[in-house]
């Protein structure tokens, strides 16, 4: 088992289903594959992987969620977190909110809905510095 975790966060099943299927498709059994359907599971999740000393490499998190918008959640995780890569995922965030995740949570890249599965790919790639 890798020791080096992706976690996706959204609100919709349907979209983190794909989002892992195309990720391990393209990483294979290099990393641990982590989904959340809110920021409260993915806080959940992240202290699982922590005491399982599994680091997580990269958070890919939708914007528009439930209770906190993504660029909040991402700002958070970078203050605990600030190796952590981040990367939203979007289908309506405006231009201040990337702003707004970039100055705070050091946004590595914005993805928007619906990507492409080469896309999802070459940034997450870049991010892990591969």
């Amino acid at each position: 088992m890798s020791d080096a975790a992706i976690l996706c966060v959204d609100d919709e099943a349907s979209i983190l289903k794909v989002l892992k299927e195309q990720l391990k498709r393209h990483f294979g059994n290099q990393y641990v594959y982590e989904v959340a359907q809110s920021a409260e599971e993915a806080w959940i999740v992240i202290d699982e992987l922590e005491q399982e000393g599994i680091k997580i490499l990269t958070i890919v998190s939708d914007w528009l969620m439930p209770n906190i918008r993504g660029d909040e959640f991402l700002a958070e995780v970078h203050r605990r977190f600030p190796d952590v890569v981040t990367v939203m995922l979007t289908g309506q965030a405006d231009e201040a909110a990337i702003e707004r995740a970039r100055q705070n949570a050091n946004l590595f890249a914005c993805i928007y809905k619906p990507w492409t599965e080469e896309e999802l790919y070459q940034v997450v790639c870049t991010a892990l510095g591969e």
